[in-house]
């Protein structure tokens, strides 16, 4: 019997499952956990935005459940999976790569700046996997999509969304918080994105502008 918490959710623990290295953490509650046992993906609940969140949905790096366990008390849960890219927003394999210094009690949001483990570093393709995704959401309309959420809200509502992406960036950029500004300025690109479906377009039409420019 598994023991949700008073918000209705349980702190679930993603280890790979051939490595045994320990992804992420994240929340589910019993509709997540429902989808992932009924897709084998994971889903989790994001507690930020207040919905639920397919893991991989906007960067193609699913997470492919092998197994779930609870723990002796019902109250977590461990998924060994196999993940089909980093698992870490930074890109990085593990969430986990920061070593925490003794001094370093404080929490921060976003995260603090620090370097992930030596990988292949991403390059601007990544923008044309990530819009190829959001025009497969437009397509398709799955359930609990927040790509699909935001176009049906409609222009205006993107829109606003960017506004307040931007302001974010600011607000970054003058606290000189360079994880900070790096998060905002993700934020904002990927409702860019958004924007640019929703209005029937594509990253090609910029990138035509900025080489027209450059000349």
């Amino acid at each position: 019997m598994l023991r949700y918490d008073a918000s209705g959710l349980l702190p679930v623990v993603v280890q790979d499952a051939r490595t045994r290295q320990v992804l992420m953490l994240a929340y589910m509650n019993a509709e997540a956990l429902r989808r992932t046992v009924a897709t084998g993906q994971a889903w989790f609940w994001s507690r930020s935005r207040g919905e639920l969140w397919h893991k991989g949905a906007t960067s193609g790096h699913y997470l492919h459940v092998r197994a779930i366990h609870a723990d002796c008390d019902g109250d977590a849960l461990l998924l060994e999976v196999e993940p089909a890219g980093p698992a870490c927003h930074t890109g990085a394999v593990s969430c986990f790569f920061q070593d925490l210094a003794p001094e370093a009690t404080e929490p921060s949001d976003p995260p603090a700046a620090a370097t992930p483990p030596a990988e292949p570093a991403p390059d601007s393709r990544v923008l044309e996997t990530l819009f190829a995704v959001i025009q497969q959401r437009q397509r398709e309309r799955p359930e609990g999509s927040y790509v699909v959420r935001l176009l049906d809200a409609g222009l205006d509502r993107i829109a606003k969304k960017i506004g307040e992406e931007a302001t974010e960036v600011v607000i970054a950029a003058k606290n000189g918080d360079g994880a900070a500004l790096t998060w905002e300025i993700a934020d904002l690109w990927f409702h860019c994105l958004v924007l640019l479906a929703a209005a029937g377009l594509t990253p090609a039409e910029v990138w035509r502008e900025l080489e027209r420019r450059r000349r």
